[in-house]
């Protein structure tokens, strides 16, 4: 019985008559896709921040630098990756 008046409750109910907006396909994906680029590019500037920090830190210790370093061109190198996807997926989405 609960189970068929919350059906026919949820049929009554349209999106657009109560304010909520209707997104399609594309926009979905396309928002889906700029919150992983916005989480992997703040990702990426904290853990050019951490390594800034490490390579400062480390007091001339060569395993401590190239640590360092590493961690800084990964991210720099994964900073470029998250941006080149981001203009490639954009102009994709916007030609279809």
């Amino acid at each position: 019985l609960m189970k068929d008046a919350l059906t026919l409750f949820a049929a009554r109910i349209n999106a657009s008559d109560n304010g909520i907006p209707e997104i399609t396909d594309q926009a979905l994906l396309s928002n889906i896709l700029n919150l992983t680029y916005f989480i992997a590019g703040i990702v990426a500037v904290i853990v050019i921040i951490v390594a800034g920090i490490m390579y400062t830190s480390s007091g001339g210790d060569s395993g401590r630098i190239v640590i360092a370093k590493n961690a800084l061109t990964y991210s720099l190198i994964g900073l470029v990756v998250v941006v080149s996807a981001f203009i490639i997926t954009n102009f994709v989405i916007g030609r279809f």
